[in-house]
């Protein structure tokens, strides 16, 4: 990956109605990198991109493209393009109509708009459909034809609202591959607004998780997921078992933590912490053992609440002595355990993490 910086965001803030809607956002972007902006409805994606397209002017900080300030800089003098959930093309234009527009207005000659169109189209799949109308079309080819006409224009950085949000499931997912395979074809710079935890692990080079306006956690989809840095990440990407305890022991980087149905492990990664510190832990549910005894150094006891299945996923809840369920998820629907058995649960150490608690407020 190239590690030239193409997109710099410093200390960006921004209201509505005296509603903060974003609090001192830093964010620095690599040239060809695929970053995604994952979080809740509200968190502030949308404002965050439409900033950097131009279309917002935040109230404070700075948006630097390529190094240049980016301030009071109109959307068609900034070399971005950005991509809408609804498309957004042009009723009464053909494909080729909608695709060239912006070359025209930009008073690029006919036989360079062609060879460009066509260029565009190609990368896209969609060879052949120049003289259809956007009605004539289904939803996944107008989803092809408006990524078309965004990178006609050869941007440095191209913008994608939740561009497969109206999408059915399976075209959605046939078009996450084609727009990773497209945007390392490319080498263009893609940020990519999302709710969905599965498509920003699957598609991202990079993961920006917000919420309240903030930046909780930026990292690979790997860090996230696997070292969230808190308890709102772990339960938003995931959906990961937080746990609260004591700490009784400290060896490098591993804690042993005490809690009212036993005892339990997870890794500092650099965090400070010492005996007798409350401090909590997240572990993912395929990374719990169940069993009738413990066969580790460290267990909690529970009694067996709920057992589900989706597929070919098994769902355990095991609900400790302090009321708290705990989500065990395993493949394969083998399951010898009833409901109101007691049981004890376990995991590596290393396959939890310490978190912060609830950062944004």
């Amino acid at each position: 990956m190239a590690q030239s910086v193409v997109l710099e965001l410093k200390d960006i803030t921004k209201s509505f109605d005296n509603v903060q809607v974003l609090k001192d956002i830093d964010l620095t972007v690599h040239e060809g990198e695929f970053v995604t902006l994952l979080g809740p409805s509200g968190c502030g994606k949308t404002t965050t991109l439409r900033i950097i397209a131009g279309l917002e002017f935040p109230d404070g900080g700075q948006v630097l493209l390529e190094g240049a300030n980016m301030e009071n800089t109109p959307p068609e003098k900034r070399n971005v393009n950005m991509v809408f959930q609804n498309y957004a093309l042009f009723p009464h234009m053909n494909v080729q109509q909608n695709i060239g527009y912006g070359l025209k207005i930009k008073k690029v000659p006919k036989d360079e708009i062609r060879t460009r169109v066509e260029a565009a189209l190609k990368l896209v799949q969609m060879e052949g459909f120049e003289k259809r109308m956007p009605a004539q079309m289904s939803g996944g080819q107008r989803q092809r034809v408006a990524i078309a006409r965004a990178i006609v224009g050869n941007p440095k950085v191209l913008l994608l609202d939740e561009p497969l949000g109206a999408l059915d499931l399976q075209l959605r997912r046939q078009m996450q591959l084609e727009l990773k395979h497209l945007q390392k074809e490319l080498g263009i710079t893609f940020i990519y607004i999302t709710h969905d935890q599965e498509e920003a692990i699957n598609m991202s080079d990079r993961i920006v998780v917000m919420r309240n306006g903030t930046i909780e956690q930026a990292g690979t989809p790997d860090e996230v997921y696997n070292r969230p840095r808190t308890s709102f990440v772990a339960k938003f990407v995931g959906s990961a078992n937080v746990l609260t305890g004591t700490v009784t022991a400290i060896k490098g980087d591993t804690a042993t933590l005490s809690h009212g149905a036993g005892t339990m492990g997870c890794t500092l990664y650099g965090r400070s912490a010492k005996v007798g510190d409350e401090i909590s832990l997240a572990i993912r549910g395929e990374n719990i053992a169940i069993g009738r005894e413990c066969t580790g150094g460290d267990c909690l006891m529970g009694i067996m609440a709920e057992k589900s299945f989706a597929g070919g996923m098994l769902r355990i809840v095991v609900r400790l002595s302090d009321g708290t369920e705990v989500v065990i998820t395993r493949q394969g629907i083998n399951f010898d355990y009833d409901l109101g058995e007691t049981v004890l649960i376990s995991w590596a150490a290393s396959a939890a993490s310490a978190v912060d608690e609830e950062a944004a407020e």
